[in-house]
């Protein structure tokens, strides 16, 4: 019983109490879609069966060992947990491979944000000379024509198209399967009206966030995801090495500026930022209110922030990520 008593004290008053998060507060948040809409790309079962098989499918690399999967895996919450993943020939990616999971509904894509969508992202990597490395959209067709099963489910996919075999078409299929990458979590429950569905240290946390002035660009339903902002708003960023989006724009007020990443699974998707330099979940909320918002946080604060973020980990949808069987 002494035991109990000792430890008891050692948890944080507002813990031991029921906290109480003002409903006004949680207005710049929403719950997850069930699918990541696009009207431009209608999600199909037969669209989402191809789109499955095309992410998985290592022949859209010139070596035929690299896939979608290969730098974002689905049963590891779309990470690699490399800091840049590694792609033919062991070559090095320039930055950290961020998670597919959600992403449909960010406002563009990569950490540039040179895709506008990921129909347009999907198509990328394959012919990236760093990454998977086919030499041309042609060359992706034409293998993939040599492959059983593939003729048929693009013609099932894209119904009335004289030849929807195409690259375009591809992006499409992936598009539509990421589409339904979504992982709800005991936030979304909470935010649906569930108080119980956080614990009082996570909305401790949640509090500690909302002081810190994190959701000025951690927000909506992805919590993140819907700006660029320039790393080292307040303080100048530690590592100025990658110019942002000023590589892509050649705008100067683009420097440093990078796409704002969305937190849900967070806490499964280490190491952080685009350059993927820092390995923990603690010291990425220190650099992040140091350096973005001009705040030196206490340890408690983000040991608090840190137990909140968990309540962003999401189910993954173990029978939509399934690999796919071979076509016949």
């Amino acid at each position: 019983m002494r035991t109990a008593v000792v430890l008891l004290a050692l948890v944080p008053l507002a813990c031991q109490r029921d906290v109480a998060i003002d409903p006004a507060q949680l207005d710049a948040f929403a719950p997850l879609p069930s699918v990541m809409a696009s009207a431009d790309n209608p999600v199909t079962p037969a669209k989402v069966e191809l789109g499955r098989r095309l992410y998985y499918e290592t022949q859209l690399s010139a070596d035929g060992n690299h896939s979608c999967n290969s730098c974002h895996p689905l049963d590891g919450y779309g990470a690699d947990h490399e800091t840049v993943s590694t792609g033919v020939k062991d070559q090095r990616g320039g930055r950290n491979a961020p998670t597919v999971y959600n992403a449909a509904g960010h406002i563009a894509q990569f950490w540039d944000g040179r895709a506008a969508t990921v129909e347009e992202q999907a198509k990328g990597p394959i012919l990236n000379p760093v990454e998977m490395a086919m030499p041309d959209a042609h060359a992706v067709m034409a293998r993939l024509a040599r492959i059983p099963g593939y003729r048929a489910a693009f013609a099932a996919a894209f119904p009335g198209e004289r030849n929807p075999m195409t690259y375009d078409n591809l992006g499409k299929a992936i598009g539509a399967f990421e589409r339904e990458l979504v992982t709800p979590s005991r936030w979304d429950a909470f935010l649906n009206g569930t108080d119980t569905a956080l614990t009082n240290a996570e909305k401790v946390g949640l509090q500690e966030f909302l002081a810190a002035g994190c959701p000025a660009c951690h927000n909506g339903s992805y919590l993140g995801g819907t700006m660029f902002q320039k790393a080292g708003t307040a303080r100048p960023w530690p590592d100025r090495a990658d110019p942002g989006r000023y590589a892509l724009t050649k705008n100067p007020a683009d420097s440093l500026v990078f796409k704002v990443p969305g937190l849900r699974n967070v806490e499964r998707t280490a190491p952080y930022f685009h350059d993927g330099q820092v390995a923990r979940l603690d010291d990425a909320v220190r650099l992040m209110a140091r350096h973005q918002l001009g705040k030196e946080l206490t340890d408690s604060q983000v040991a608090a922030v840190v137990a909140w973020l968990g309540a962003l980990t999401g189910t993954i949808p173990a029978d939509y990520i399934a690999p796919p069987k071979t076509a016949d």
